[in-house]
């Protein structure tokens, strides 16, 4: 079975638990949850068009990847496998994309039309052996799999350690503003499990109140 989800409008099923956990261990996460408390991730797109969008956001910031996307649906109304594949790299670069990126999508692209994925062998893998399937396809790495974990397939306890902004949040309000190890982030994180996800969320908002749909 190929990973085409419809469309998800829903926040995860643990969110209000997790979010009250947090608030009750951590006074700083209580804080950032009372004022982003109606904030959640909402998935708008299916597997692939969110791992496609996270290699469309590396390495760039939220803006900038919003406007290559945008670009990239009136050039591909419909992204799918086939028709992304089928799009010419000019019109690819005229988007914004990088030749790497480009590369990657079309990797992704023909991926998905040869093999699909079993979304139920997905479910069943714990994360950190879905991570480690998920970056033997090209292009696609730790962050990338991460972020398809938290916005896609909802796990509630990922880390993105490597999450540029993840790092400015916790150097901002754990930290004095000054720059953290990522040994400290582990450290400080242990006390938001099993909802690091959620915390990592938050702590976004924090920088960008505006969350962006994957």
């Amino acid at each position: 079975m190929t990973l085409l989800r419809k469309e998800q409008h829903v926040a995860p099923v643990f969110w209000e638990q997790a979010a009250n956990d947090l608030a009750k261990r951590d006074p700083i996460m209580q804080q950032l949850i009372s004022q982003f408390y109606e904030s959640a991730p909402r998935s708008r797109g299916n597997a692939f068009t969110t791992l496609a969008r996270a290699i469309v956001g590396q390495q760039i910031s939220v803006k900038a990847a919003a406007s290559v996307w945008q670009k990239l649906e009136i050039a591909v109304p419909e992204i799918t496998p086939q028709n992304l594949h089928r799009v010419d790299t000019d019109t690819l670069r005229a988007c914004g994309l990088s030749a790497r990126k480009i590369s990657y999508l079309q990797d992704l692209s023909q991926r998905f039309i040869n093999e699909g994925y079993n979304e139920i062998a997905w479910q069943e893998m714990n994360d950190e052996t879905l991570i480690a399937h998920l970056i033997q396809i090209k292009g696609i790495g730790r962050w990338t799999a991460e972020m398809f974990l938290i916005f896609y397939m909802q796990r509630p306890d990922v880390l993105p350690l490597d999450d540029i902004g993840l790092q400015r949040a916790v150097s901002i309000h754990y930290n004095a503003k000054q720059p953290i190890e990522r040994s400290k982030i582990q450290l400080i994180a242990a006390n938001w499990r099993p909802w690091r996800s959620v915390a990592t969320w938050y702590l976004w908002r924090s920088l960008d109140p505006i969350p962006i749909d994957y």
